[in-house]
């Protein structure tokens, strides 16, 4: 389905043969997000809820400038698009555009960054205050009744800490996991990470092990990008350094948590997970993180750590700051 703009009238000068613009998915921005800026750029603005394999070439055989969130762009499809001169990824991740085509052909890729930094830091810390609180227990507690048979005026059946007693560790200190430091160490709680490129040395915070950080951090979360040194980095050999109680928080890709080995940790044993990124989006039917027994032990979100509202509108504006800064030099 195409989404209907209403055209604004230009204000950045461009070369009179950009003549369409293309965005893939735009549903992955929402439907609140007002895309009538990218009219500026073009002659023609083209606006497709999804797009699928089938229909990407046709979509884009005369587009000057595609926008894609998360619709794969091959070298083949590129070859498709004569007229292509910019790609433009609507996230950080660029692993859905096959770069090294892209440079062969001589199509530019541009991301965007540190946009949504700000919402995923807030969606950590809901996670980790949630499952700290085991606050589907005592929500179960009150609806069921049981409060209620008690006769007391308040419940301590399941004791929680205070974040300014336990040890927060890091997977991946970058942008997100430096904000998240940050937040952790400012509430008190003593701060450690782990670097999974091995690059990250200058830090105010204790560097260690992957190992030792998963046996004496009490809340977990890993922020750092996937790729062949991070798939599955997290498994059934380490899950078990654990301690009883910790928690664990995957806000960065799926796949670097191996899902069916934390579903079967948590349910031989109390550990707390909270994840936002699957192997699979949407998450399969089959996934064992489904059917985990303990379900008051586990937060599952649909991806939406970034989606902020705020967020959304850094992305567009970061859109629209790299197809000016392309045009303008183009012009120049």
């Amino acid at each position: 389905m195409e989404r209907k703009i209403v055209r604004k009238s230009r204000n950045v000068p461009t070369p009179k043969e950009v003549k369409k613009v293309v965005v893939l998915d735009a549903s992955t921005l929402g439907a609140d997000l007002d895309l009538s800026s990218l009219h500026e750029f073009c002659d023609e603005l083209k606006i497709y809820e999804t797009t699928s394999l089938h229909e990407l070439n046709d979509r884009i055989k005369d587009a000057y400038i595609i926008i894609t969130n998360k619709v794969i762009i091959e070298k083949t499809n590129m070859l498709e698009a004569k007229k292509l001169e910019l790609i433009c990824i609507a996230a950080t991740g660029m692993n859905n555009v096959d770069l090294e085509g892209a440079k062969e052909l001589k199509i530019s890729v541009r991301n965007v960054v540190g946009y949504s930094t700000a919402s995923v830091n807030q969606h950590t810390f809901m996670m980790a205050f949630n499952l700290m609180g085991k606050v589907k227990y005592f929500e179960n507690r009150v609806q069921s009744g049981e409060w209620k048979k008690s006769g007391i005026f308040t419940d301590v059946s399941n004791p929680f800490s205070e974040l300014s007693s336990l040890t927060w560790g890091i997977v991946g200190l970058g942008k997100i996991g430096n904000r998240v430091a940050s937040t952790a160490e400012f509430l008190g709680a003593k701060v450690q990470y782990y670097s999974t490129s091995g690059k990250n040395t200058i830090s105010p915070y204790h560097r260690t092990s992957l190992e030792k950080l998963l046996e004496t951090s009490d809340i977990i979360s890993v922020h750092c990008p996937l790729n062949e040194h991070t798939k599955n980095l997290i498994n059934t050999t380490n899950l078990s350094l654990l301690k009883e109680g910790a928690i664990i928080l995957n806000l960065a890709r799926g796949g670097i948590i191996n899902e069916a080995d934390l579903a079967k940790e948590i349910n031989v044993r109390e550990i707390y997970a909270g994840l936002d990124v699957f192997e699979k989006e949407p998450i399969e039917n089959d996934n064992p993180l489904l059917s985990v027994e303990h379900k008051d032990r586990l937060i599952l979100t649909p991806h939406i750590a970034w989606t902020s509202k705020e967020a959304r509108i850094k992305l567009l504006e970061g859109i629209v700051a790299n197809i000016k800064d392309y045009l303008l030099k183009k012009i120049h």
